[in-house]
């Protein structure tokens, strides 16, 4: 196990290495810098913009300043991002973040315990109203944007019946409804995935071999269905979480939340160089150490699934 994990660890820090090499070249390969864009209305004189440039390194040749920050981010210094020069990149990640990831975490579990609930309830009430309308809302909680949710949110219980703000952050009251809208899509597509994951299982001939032998409906589903039906569910939930931790622009912009998931797009716009390129290692980092925490979940929950090169 340590081995694989050694292999898998190592394997995900090669591909983050070229990953940077591929998104600094790209960056750079853009006509214009950060500088030109960001004072695109009221250009600088050409002096003061080569002090700027010659300041943050943007003199140099790309290959030059690719080492240098490499050599920097080795060393956990990932620059200063050119919209808030005051701050560092890793201070302003760790001043923003925590408020996306009490969002994230939140709508993880809303998201995944009434996803599991209603899917099994659809697949168990197969072609009754009750799935008739639980696939309905599944499928309007895929198709309607997050955002579209949270206006809607807000005009009802914030505009109209006053019961929640209608935006902030930290405090209990303002976390309900940017939650709500949030969870809405990943719900849905869990609520769907279950019931169509339990529905294969309950057609298989062991199932019905364990009804046939007179066993109650719910140990039926308890211990031959859900148990089966549920593992393959780990392979949505990897994918998912990096991007749900990662802030949800639509949402954050919706409620006013001071979340990191603005910053993915602001930094993207003004090419703030330090900021693109440490969001795309903490996105990059998330998804590889999800990916081989799903490996090992598989094995730990389905004993018939082993690890390559792994030996028990």
């Amino acid at each position: 196990m340590l081995a694989y994990i050694a292999r898998r660890l190592g394997s995900l820090a090669l591909t983050m290495l070229v990953v940077t090499m591929l998104l600094f070249a790209l960056m750079h390969s853009v006509p214009g810098g950060p500088f030109e864009v960001y004072f695109e209305k009221q250009p600088l004189p050409d002096f003061a913009l080569q002090n700027i440039k010659h300041k943050y390194g943007l003199d140099r040749p790309v290959w030059e300043q690719y080492l240098r920050w490499l050599w920097a981010a080795l060393h956990g210094d990932f620059g200063i991002p050119y919209e808030s020069p005051t701050e560092t990149v890793t201070g302003l990640i760790l001043r923003a973040w925590p408020v996306t990831m009490r969002i994230g975490i939140l709508t993880i579990a809303l998201a995944y315990l009434l996803g599991l609930f209603f899917g099994i309830i659809a697949a168990v009430r197969q072609n009754t109203w009750i799935d008739g309308t639980m696939t309905f809302l599944a499928t309007l909680g895929i198709t309607l944007p997050n955002f579209v949710v949270g206006f809607v949110l807000i005009q009802i219980f914030a505009v109209q019946l006053h019961w929640f703000p209608t935006g902030g952050c930290c405090e209990p009251r303002q976390l309900v409804m940017p939650v709500i809208a949030y969870a809405l899509g990943p719900m849905a597509g869990v609520a769907r995935f279950v019931r169509t994951s339990m529905l294969e299982v309950m057609r298989t001939e062991y199932v019905m071999m364990a009804r046939a032998r007179g066993l109650p409906e719910w140990r039926v589903l308890r211990r031959y269905v859900l148990r089966t039906a549920l593992i393959p569910l780990i392979t949505i939930l990897g994918p998912q979480i990096p991007d749900i931790l990662t802030g949800s622009i639509f949402i954050e912009a919706t409620f006013a939340i001071p979340g990191i998931g603005a910053y993915f797009t602001t930094a993207s716009q003004t090419r703030d160089y330090p900021m693109i390129m440490a969001l795309a290692l903490l996105v990059g980092f998330l998804w590889g150490i999800l990916y081989l925490l799903s490996d090992i979940a598989y094995t730990i929950v389905d004993p018939r699934v082993r690890l390559e090169g792994l030996k028990r």
